[in-house]
């Protein structure tokens, strides 16, 4: 795409800022998406040039249209088969692990973060099918998502696509499953409280029993209760780390493990890395730059 082409809509809301070969292209979404997105965000390569990256666990579902070329693999990290995945457009639940993405070059594509309950309301499917895997777009919005994805490919203005974004999404968020009260209230406690609410005390503060609060929550969000607390503190400890502001006895307090070694362990079963690692590494939206 013509960066002149893109130029004319920043006047108009959308911002581009470039990273390396690619151009990062957003501008605020509505406020009625805010309860559901985490971010949105709009990509394309200034130079095609192959890629390889890590996603580790963020306690975000994702949601990827793929309007130039699509990866050529996509899989998890302890997927041993010889083939990946070739995937376009995609949808991408809660995951407990790391997952590795390859790109041939010239991607074109707008990638946005839900949160689990507005990707329960998107999708309209229980995130429980959804856990640990990439399904192709369509197979969660059905035939209008194909629509969707052609109308954003043909046209170059970025401040249409946002608009027809917006407009899609807005009324399939409208018409979708409402959550539980009882799992929006439960995800907003381990959510704000970066993990460390026990599942016991959820239970209670909401009126459900243990065993029925795992249930409803992992169908609803994707996650059990535990494993939904683990992985949003260990993004809080990624967080902290790539600031580069805090050191790891900091982050191991802050986040509530019991030591280093705790902390150590849980990046090992989530990221299969250490936290050293991680935080000289270059992470963004969850990606880590292999």
């Amino acid at each position: 795409m013509p960066l002149a082409g893109s130029g004319d809509t920043a006047g108009r809301g959308v911002e581009m800022t470039r990273v390396g070969n690619r151009w990062r292209v957003t501008r605020p979404w509505p406020d009625r998406l805010r309860p559901y997105v985490h971010s949105y965000a709009g990509y394309w390569e200034a130079v095609a040039s192959p890629y390889r990256v890590r996603l580790v666990p963020t306690g975000r579902a994702v949601m990827v249209i793929s309007l130039g070329e699509p990866f050529t693999q996509v899989r998890r990290l302890d997927d041993t088969s010889p083939h990946g995945q070739v995937t376009g457009s995609l949808a991408v639940g809660l995951e407990d692990g790391p997952r590795v993405c390859d790109h041939p070059g010239g991607q074109e594509a707008i990638r946005l973060e839900l949160t689990p309950l507005g990707a329960f309301r998107l999708f309209g499917v229980p995130m429980s099918e959804l856990t640990n895997r990439v399904v192709e777009l369509c197979d969660v919005l059905g035939p209008e998502g194909a629509v969707l994805v052609e109308r954003l490919a043909a046209t170059a203005d970025w401040e249409t696509r946002f608009d027809l974004l917006d407009i899609a999404l807005v009324a399939r968020l409208e018409h979708g499953p409402e959550p539980a009260p009882e799992v929006s209230h439960a995800w907003r406690l381990l959510r704000r409280s970066g993990g460390a609410v026990p599942v016991g005390r959820i239970a209670a503060e909401v009126g459900w029993s243990q065993g029925h609060l795992v249930r409803r929550f992992t169908q609803q969000v994707g996650l059990t209760p535990k494993m939904s607390a683990r992985v949003l503190r260990f993004h809080r400890a990624v967080r902290l780390l790539t600031r580069g502001t805090a050191n790891l006895a900091d982050v191991t307090a802050a986040c509530g493990f019991y030591d280093q070694a705790h902390l150590n362990r849980e990046f090992r079963a989530l990221a299969d890395t250490t936290p050293g690692r991680m935080a000289a590494a270059r992470v963004a939206e969850g990606a880590v730059a292999l």
